[in-house]
Protein backbone atom coordinates (compact mmCIF):
# COMPACT_ATOMS: atom_id res chain seq x y z
CA UNK A 1 0.00 0.00 0.00
CA UNK A 2 2.70 2.49 0.66
CA UNK A 3 4.48 1.89 -2.25
CA UNK A 4 0.90 2.36 -4.14
CA UNK A 5 0.26 5.73 -2.15
CA UNK A 6 4.36 6.70 -3.18
CA UNK A 7 3.79 6.14 -6.41
CA UNK A 8 0.23 8.03 -7.12
CA UNK A 9 1.51 11.16 -5.34
CA UNK A 10 4.41 10.97 -7.66
CA UNK A 11 2.61 10.98 -10.52
CA UNK A 12 0.36 13.64 -9.51
CA UNK A 13 3.92 15.87 -9.46
CA UNK A 14 4.89 15.38 -12.85
CA UNK A 15 0.89 15.03 -14.40
CA UNK A 16 -0.32 18.79 -13.02
CA UNK A 17 2.62 20.64 -15.27
CA UNK A 18 1.55 18.47 -18.33
CA UNK A 19 -1.66 19.00 -17.83
CA UNK A 20 -1.09 22.95 -17.16
CA UNK A 21 1.08 23.62 -20.18
CA UNK A 22 -1.17 20.96 -22.78
CA UNK A 23 -3.96 23.19 -22.07
CA UNK A 24 -2.58 26.35 -22.68
CA UNK A 25 -1.19 25.20 -25.75
CA UNK A 26 -5.13 23.73 -26.09
CA UNK A 27 -6.31 27.16 -26.50
CA UNK A 28 -3.48 28.49 -28.93
CA UNK A 29 -4.05 25.68 -31.14
CA UNK A 30 -8.03 25.92 -30.81
CA UNK A 31 -7.69 29.57 -31.94
CA UNK A 32 -5.85 28.99 -34.91
CA UNK A 33 -2.14 29.16 -34.00
CA UNK A 34 0.72 26.73 -33.75
CA UNK A 35 2.95 27.11 -30.98
CA UNK A 36 5.60 24.86 -30.29
CA UNK A 37 7.29 27.40 -27.96
CA UNK A 38 5.90 25.40 -24.65
CA UNK A 39 9.76 24.52 -23.70
CA UNK A 40 10.73 28.37 -23.80
CA UNK A 41 7.90 29.28 -22.59
CA UNK A 42 8.30 26.86 -19.65
CA UNK A 43 11.68 28.40 -18.93
CA UNK A 44 10.89 31.95 -19.16
CA UNK A 45 8.21 31.57 -16.52
CA UNK A 46 10.11 28.90 -14.05
CA UNK A 47 13.26 31.45 -13.62
CA UNK A 48 10.98 34.66 -13.34
CA UNK A 49 8.75 32.81 -10.76
CA UNK A 50 11.84 31.37 -8.57
CA UNK A 51 12.98 34.60 -8.64
CA UNK A 52 9.90 36.49 -7.02
CA UNK A 53 10.32 33.73 -4.49
CA UNK A 54 13.76 34.21 -3.85
CA UNK A 55 12.91 37.78 -3.25
CA UNK A 56 10.11 37.20 -1.05
CA UNK A 57 11.37 34.57 1.66
CA UNK A 58 9.72 36.97 4.28
CA UNK A 59 6.55 36.30 3.43
CA UNK A 60 4.59 33.10 4.16
CA UNK A 61 5.55 30.08 2.18
CA UNK A 62 2.39 29.68 0.64
CA UNK A 63 2.19 33.22 -0.03
CA UNK A 64 5.59 33.32 -1.80
CA UNK A 65 4.34 30.73 -3.69
CA UNK A 66 1.21 32.58 -4.87
CA UNK A 67 3.43 35.41 -5.84
CA UNK A 68 5.68 32.98 -7.70
CA UNK A 69 2.74 31.87 -9.64
CA UNK A 70 1.40 35.72 -10.75
CA UNK A 71 4.75 36.63 -11.85
CA UNK A 72 5.33 33.31 -13.92
CA UNK A 73 1.75 33.58 -15.56
CA UNK A 74 3.32 37.60 -16.42
CA UNK A 75 6.48 36.59 -17.87
CA UNK A 76 5.07 33.56 -19.69
CA UNK A 77 2.44 35.64 -21.62
CA UNK A 78 4.87 38.60 -22.12
CA UNK A 79 6.92 36.12 -23.52
CA UNK A 80 4.70 34.31 -25.58
CA UNK A 81 3.77 38.14 -27.17
CA UNK A 82 6.62 38.13 -29.63
CA UNK A 83 5.28 34.39 -30.59
CA UNK A 84 1.84 36.12 -31.10
CA UNK A 85 3.62 39.16 -33.77
CA UNK A 86 5.51 37.04 -35.63
CA UNK A 87 2.42 34.24 -36.18
CA UNK A 88 -0.53 36.66 -36.46
CA UNK A 89 0.65 40.27 -37.46
CA UNK A 90 3.66 39.21 -39.51
CA UNK A 91 2.07 36.15 -40.73
CA UNK A 92 5.76 34.29 -40.38
CA UNK A 93 6.09 30.97 -40.49
CA UNK A 94 4.51 29.44 -37.00
CA UNK A 95 7.05 26.72 -36.02
CA UNK A 96 9.95 28.92 -37.16
CA UNK A 97 8.83 31.65 -34.42
CA UNK A 98 8.26 28.84 -31.83
CA UNK A 99 11.33 27.12 -32.31
CA UNK A 100 12.89 30.77 -31.88
CA UNK A 101 11.22 30.85 -28.37
CA UNK A 102 12.80 27.75 -27.14
CA UNK A 103 16.07 28.46 -28.33
CA UNK A 104 16.36 32.35 -26.91
CA UNK A 105 14.91 31.33 -23.41
CA UNK A 106 17.63 28.66 -22.09
CA UNK A 107 20.25 31.33 -23.37
CA UNK A 108 18.71 34.98 -21.95
CA UNK A 109 18.04 33.12 -18.39
CA UNK A 110 21.65 31.23 -18.20
CA UNK A 111 22.75 35.18 -19.04
CA UNK A 112 20.82 36.87 -16.50
CA UNK A 113 21.27 34.47 -13.76
CA UNK A 114 24.88 35.23 -13.82
CA UNK A 115 24.63 38.77 -13.93
CA UNK A 116 22.26 38.49 -11.10
CA UNK A 117 24.05 35.85 -8.93
CA UNK A 118 27.55 34.97 -10.87
CA UNK A 119 26.55 31.61 -11.49
CA UNK A 120 23.69 29.95 -13.73
CA UNK A 121 21.91 27.98 -11.48
CA UNK A 122 19.31 29.71 -9.28
CA UNK A 123 18.88 28.09 -5.43
CA UNK A 124 15.88 28.19 -3.93
CA UNK A 125 14.49 26.79 -0.79
CA UNK A 126 11.10 24.25 -1.12
CA UNK A 127 9.19 24.95 1.61
CA UNK A 128 5.72 24.71 0.11
CA UNK A 129 4.90 21.36 0.56
CA UNK A 130 1.83 20.36 2.67
CA UNK A 131 2.87 17.51 5.10
CA UNK A 132 -0.64 16.97 6.37
CA UNK A 133 -4.33 18.75 5.39
CA UNK A 134 -6.34 18.99 8.62
CA UNK A 135 -9.66 16.32 8.54
CA UNK A 136 -8.99 15.54 4.87
CA UNK A 137 -5.64 13.86 5.60
CA UNK A 138 -6.92 11.55 7.67
CA UNK A 139 -9.28 9.73 5.06
CA UNK A 140 -8.19 6.33 4.25
CA UNK A 141 -6.10 5.97 1.04
CA UNK A 142 -7.47 8.97 -0.76
CA UNK A 143 -5.97 11.34 2.15
CA UNK A 144 -2.80 9.67 1.95
CA UNK A 145 -2.78 10.38 -1.56
CA UNK A 146 -4.50 13.63 -2.14
CA UNK A 147 -3.81 14.97 1.03
CA UNK A 148 -0.41 14.34 2.22
CA UNK A 149 2.65 15.23 1.41
CA UNK A 150 0.98 17.77 -1.14
CA UNK A 151 1.38 20.87 -3.11
CA UNK A 152 -1.26 23.67 -3.59
CA UNK A 153 -0.43 23.52 -7.21
CA UNK A 154 -1.82 19.88 -7.95
CA UNK A 155 -5.67 21.67 -6.89
CA UNK A 156 -4.82 24.81 -9.21
CA UNK A 157 -4.20 21.94 -11.98
CA UNK A 158 -7.54 20.25 -11.32
CA UNK A 159 -8.95 23.96 -11.41
CA UNK A 160 -7.60 24.91 -14.59
CA UNK A 161 -8.73 21.32 -15.96
CA UNK A 162 -12.53 22.69 -15.00
CA UNK A 163 -12.26 26.66 -16.37
CA UNK A 164 -10.75 25.32 -19.24
CA UNK A 165 -13.68 22.72 -20.23
CA UNK A 166 -16.44 25.59 -19.40
CA UNK A 167 -14.41 27.88 -20.93
CA UNK A 168 -13.87 25.87 -24.16
CA UNK A 169 -16.68 24.05 -24.27
CA UNK A 170 -19.23 25.88 -23.07
CA UNK A 171 -19.20 29.91 -23.54
CA UNK A 172 -19.56 32.32 -26.26
CA UNK A 173 -15.42 32.95 -25.89
CA UNK A 174 -14.83 29.62 -26.65
CA UNK A 175 -17.12 29.09 -29.27
CA UNK A 176 -15.57 31.88 -31.20
CA UNK A 177 -11.98 30.94 -30.30
CA UNK A 178 -12.97 27.47 -31.91
CA UNK A 179 -14.27 29.20 -34.87
CA UNK A 180 -11.39 30.91 -35.47
CA UNK A 181 -9.33 27.98 -35.46
CA UNK A 182 -11.33 25.42 -37.44
CA UNK A 183 -12.60 28.47 -40.21
CA UNK A 184 -11.25 31.82 -39.73
CA UNK A 185 -12.61 33.31 -42.88
CA UNK A 186 -16.56 32.06 -41.65
CA UNK A 187 -15.32 33.67 -38.09
CA UNK A 188 -15.15 36.69 -39.69
CA UNK A 189 -17.66 37.12 -41.95
CA UNK A 190 -20.22 36.80 -38.75
CA UNK A 191 -18.25 39.58 -37.26
CA UNK A 192 -15.70 38.01 -34.76
CA UNK A 193 -12.25 39.57 -34.59
CA UNK A 194 -9.81 36.90 -35.50
CA UNK A 195 -6.73 38.85 -34.97
CA UNK A 196 -8.17 39.79 -31.40
CA UNK A 197 -9.00 36.05 -30.66
CA UNK A 198 -5.81 34.51 -31.65
CA UNK A 199 -3.79 37.14 -29.52
CA UNK A 200 -6.25 35.96 -26.72
CA UNK A 201 -5.98 32.36 -27.09
CA UNK A 202 -2.03 32.67 -27.62
CA UNK A 203 -1.59 34.90 -24.51
CA UNK A 204 -3.36 32.40 -22.78
CA UNK A 205 -0.99 29.67 -24.05
CA UNK A 206 1.82 31.60 -22.64
CA UNK A 207 0.23 32.54 -19.30
CA UNK A 208 -0.43 28.65 -18.65
CA UNK A 209 3.07 27.97 -20.03
CA UNK A 210 4.81 30.00 -18.22
CA UNK A 211 2.73 28.90 -14.54
CA UNK A 212 3.33 25.36 -15.75
CA UNK A 213 7.28 25.88 -15.71
CA UNK A 214 6.98 26.97 -12.45
CA UNK A 215 4.85 24.27 -11.32
CA UNK A 216 7.37 21.60 -12.56
CA UNK A 217 10.50 22.96 -10.84
CA UNK A 218 9.27 23.64 -7.51
CA UNK A 219 7.85 20.23 -6.39
CA UNK A 220 10.98 18.47 -8.19
CA UNK A 221 14.22 19.95 -7.12
CA UNK A 222 15.79 22.85 -5.21
CA UNK A 223 17.71 24.42 -8.31
CA UNK A 224 16.50 25.91 -11.72
CA UNK A 225 19.24 25.60 -14.53
CA UNK A 226 17.29 26.79 -17.71
CA UNK A 227 15.83 23.24 -18.34
CA UNK A 228 12.77 21.79 -17.82
CA UNK A 229 13.45 18.29 -19.05
CA UNK A 230 11.93 18.21 -22.42
CA UNK A 231 8.60 18.85 -20.45
CA UNK A 232 7.20 21.24 -23.46
CA UNK A 233 7.61 18.81 -26.01
CA UNK A 234 6.10 15.99 -24.04
CA UNK A 235 2.66 18.49 -23.44
CA UNK A 236 3.02 18.90 -27.38
CA UNK A 237 2.60 15.02 -26.92
CA UNK A 238 -0.42 14.85 -24.38
CA UNK A 239 -2.34 17.64 -26.78
CA UNK A 240 -1.81 15.51 -30.05
CA UNK A 241 -3.06 12.12 -27.67
CA UNK A 242 -5.73 13.96 -26.18
CA UNK A 243 -7.00 15.30 -29.56
CA UNK A 244 -7.52 18.93 -28.13
CA UNK A 245 -9.60 18.29 -25.83
CA UNK A 246 -9.63 19.22 -22.13
CA UNK A 247 -11.13 15.86 -20.98
CA UNK A 248 -8.75 13.59 -23.18
CA UNK A 249 -5.64 16.00 -22.67
CA UNK A 250 -6.43 15.34 -18.64
CA UNK A 251 -6.17 11.60 -19.40
CA UNK A 252 -3.30 12.04 -21.45
CA UNK A 253 -1.13 13.77 -18.92
CA UNK A 254 -2.10 11.63 -16.61
CA UNK A 255 -0.63 8.48 -18.44
CA UNK A 256 2.70 10.47 -19.06
CA UNK A 257 2.60 11.54 -15.85
CA UNK A 258 3.19 7.79 -14.62
CA UNK A 259 5.93 7.60 -17.05
CA UNK A 260 8.03 10.28 -15.92
CA UNK A 261 7.49 8.79 -12.67
CA UNK A 262 8.64 5.60 -13.53
CA UNK A 263 11.72 6.96 -15.41
CA UNK A 264 12.21 9.54 -11.95
CA UNK A 265 11.28 7.42 -9.26
CA UNK A 266 11.71 3.98 -9.87
CA UNK A 267 14.15 3.75 -7.09
CA UNK A 268 11.23 4.18 -4.58
CA UNK A 269 9.09 1.24 -6.34
CA UNK A 270 10.68 -2.08 -5.24
CA UNK A 271 9.14 -3.78 -7.73
CA UNK A 272 10.96 -1.82 -10.83
CA UNK A 273 14.25 -2.17 -8.49
CA UNK A 274 14.49 -5.63 -8.46
CA UNK A 275 13.72 -6.09 -11.91
CA UNK A 276 17.64 -5.09 -12.35
CA UNK A 277 17.33 -2.97 -15.48
CA UNK A 278 19.82 -0.16 -16.07
CA UNK A 279 18.19 3.62 -14.94
CA UNK A 280 18.90 4.95 -18.30
CA UNK A 281 16.31 2.26 -19.77
CA UNK A 282 14.00 3.97 -16.62
CA UNK A 283 14.74 7.41 -17.89
CA UNK A 284 14.08 6.85 -21.51
CA UNK A 285 10.65 5.29 -21.05
CA UNK A 286 8.54 8.74 -20.97
CA UNK A 287 10.20 9.31 -24.28
CA UNK A 288 9.90 5.82 -25.91
CA UNK A 289 6.15 6.00 -24.74
CA UNK A 290 5.54 9.14 -26.43
CA UNK A 291 7.10 7.89 -29.68
CA UNK A 292 4.89 4.67 -29.60
CA UNK A 293 1.61 6.23 -28.85
CA UNK A 294 2.22 9.23 -31.52
CA UNK A 295 3.14 6.06 -34.11
CA UNK A 296 -0.65 4.98 -33.38
CA UNK A 297 -2.46 8.29 -32.71
CA UNK A 298 -0.97 11.01 -35.18
CA UNK A 299 -3.10 9.35 -38.23
CA UNK A 300 -6.66 9.74 -36.43
CA UNK A 301 -5.84 13.22 -34.57
CA UNK A 302 -8.25 15.56 -35.70
CA UNK A 303 -6.13 18.82 -34.81
CA UNK A 304 -8.21 22.53 -35.70
CA UNK A 305 -8.20 23.13 -39.52
CA UNK A 306 -6.72 26.22 -39.67
CA UNK A 307 -4.06 25.52 -37.07
CA UNK A 308 -0.94 26.84 -38.22
CA UNK A 309 -2.29 29.19 -41.20
CA UNK A 310 -1.72 32.61 -41.06
CA UNK A 311 -5.30 34.44 -41.60
CA UNK A 312 -5.38 36.62 -44.50
CA UNK A 313 -8.47 38.75 -44.35
CA UNK A 314 -10.62 38.76 -47.73
CA UNK A 315 -8.35 35.63 -48.87
CA UNK A 316 -9.25 32.42 -49.10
Amino acid sequence: MNTLVFTLQQTFLFFVPLLIVALGAMFSERSGVLNIGLEGIMVMGAFFGILTINALTELPAQLQLLCGIIVSMIAGMVYTLFHAFAAITLKADQTISGTALNLFAPAFCIFMARVVQEVQQVAFKNVFRIDKAPVLGEIPFLGEVLFQKFYLTTYLGILILIVSWIVIEKTRFGLRLRACGENPHAADSVGINVTKMRYLGVMISGALGGLGGLVFVVPTSTTFNATVAGYGFLALAVLIFGQWQPGRIAVAALFFGLMKTIAAAYSGIPLLMDLGFPDTIYKIIPYAATIIVLMFTSKNSKSPAASGTPYNKGER
